[in-house]
């Protein structure tokens, strides 16, 4: 047995846990760059209460999911006078906190640090200590040690990662996804589901991970479909939180697959959410890895995985793999999950999408090569 395993530093998990945030923020310093989404105003609280501790703030927020322009200008912020950064908001949030955490201290453009479109180097310095703190229960962002940052040149997402990326501190409070809107609670929950699906299957599990996606997936299955007919739910709102937590600690450290393979030339091509492209692509992504190795590596573990997950998510002890494919495409249709034409994907961008998918990262990891027909296949379904 051998594995290695990376995370936040801290982890501090609880209804009401934003109340905490001023004193450990404190143990950083007292100068911080608090980032935002677009709703700047859900901070209060907890400007409010880093200015109560004696927290000097400044705030910056993003306008959608970053970008390397807005994490050059967040890094410019920083440099001039913030001992820490804070993410609060979605994955773009914390995920720009990273970035910007990372950059500050370093000389250079973000395309030098950056995977697939840049140089990839290995950062200078180490990042400033970033404190994450979600309001969405979907990237698991906040344990992860990268940023995923769109480049509109490229058309195409990449991460900027490091082993000194993970937030020192991650507070994770279920009470500030209460109100979420349904749109976002399907999105960002099957993104959760997504990054509990492909860690499992994945060529990097480990026998940690494989704890972490168990436990999520029984999760999700109950909580996210009551999540979103009622909002209010504060159990399966803290399930949710939780889930999106596991998820998080397992595709750090195991990886992802096909379906996150498709996400990152998609973000760069759509102006849409990263976890609704994930969910467009969840069912035809799980059902052609399914169909390949029950053709190509019939003996796979991979194979034996999927049927278990199919067994959690559908309850039966007697699930087959396509068991499950097929109660998450019951369940993308229960949460309304649009297809990828809706965000203006069309059939002439597929052979564009498909050969940048087949480059990313994520497709690294999945349990076993897919070919171009195969690839095409998934675009044309999802879309």
């Amino acid at each position: 047995m051998h594995f290695e395993f990376a995370t936040a530093a801290r982890i501090v998990f609880a209804s009401g846990a934003l109340s905490r945030a001023p004193n450990i923020v404190r143990e950083f310093g007292t100068r911080a760059l608090v980032i935002t989404g677009r709703n700047r105003t859900r901070a209060a609280p907890l400007i409010e209460g880093l200015e109560r501790a004696g927290c000097k703030t400044s705030l910056f927020a993003t306008n959608g999911e970053p970008t390397l322009e807005i994490v050059r200008k967040g890094a410019q912020i920083a440099r001039q006078d913030c001992e820490l950064v804070i993410g609060f908001g979605g994955g773009s949030a914390i995920d720009t906190a990273k970035a910007v955490a990372a950059l500050a201290p370093n000389s250079g453009e973000p395309l030098d640090y950056l995977e697939v479109i840049g140089k990839g180097k290995p950062l200078e310095h180490a990042p400033l200590p970033v404190i994450a703190i979600p309001t969405t229960a979907g990237t698991g962002a906040e344990v992860t040690r990268n940023a995923v940052l769109g480049s509109p040149e490229h058309r195409v997402k990449a991460s900027l990662r490091s082993p000194l990326m993970p937030p020192r501190a991650a507070i994770v409070d279920p009470d500030l996804t209460l109100d979420l809107p349904e749109n976002i609670t399907a999105s960002t929950g099957l993104d959760t589901l997504t990054q509990l699906i492909e860690p499992y299957v994945s060529k990097r599990a480990n026998l940690m991970t494989d704890l972490f996606c168990r436990e999520g997936l029984k999760r999700v299955s109950q909580a996210l479909p009551q999540a979103f007919r009622n909002g209010g739910d504060r159990g399966a709102r803290d399930s949710m939180s939780f889930a999106s937590l596991l998820s998080g600690l397992a595709l750090a450290n195991a990886g992802l697959g096909v379906v996150h393979g498709f996400a990152a030339p998609l973000g760069g091509m759509l102006e849409a959410p990263h976890g609704a492209l994930c969910a467009a692509v969840l069912p035809y992504g799980m059902a052609m890895n399914i169909r390949a190795l029950r053709e190509r590596a019939p003996e796979s573990d991979a194979l034996a995985r999927y049927a278990e997950i199919a067994g959690i998510l559908t309850g039966s002890a007697d699930a087959e793999p396509e068991d499950g494919t097929a109660w998450v495409r019951k369940l993308c249709k229960q949460l309304a999950i649009p297809p990828l034409r809706t965000y203006g994907l069309r059939s002439e961008q597929i052979p564009q999408l498909v050969e940048q998918a087949l480059r990313a990262n994520s497709m690294k990891a999945n349990p076993i090569p897919l070919t171009m027909k195969e690839s095409m296949e998934i675009a044309r379904l999802a879309l």
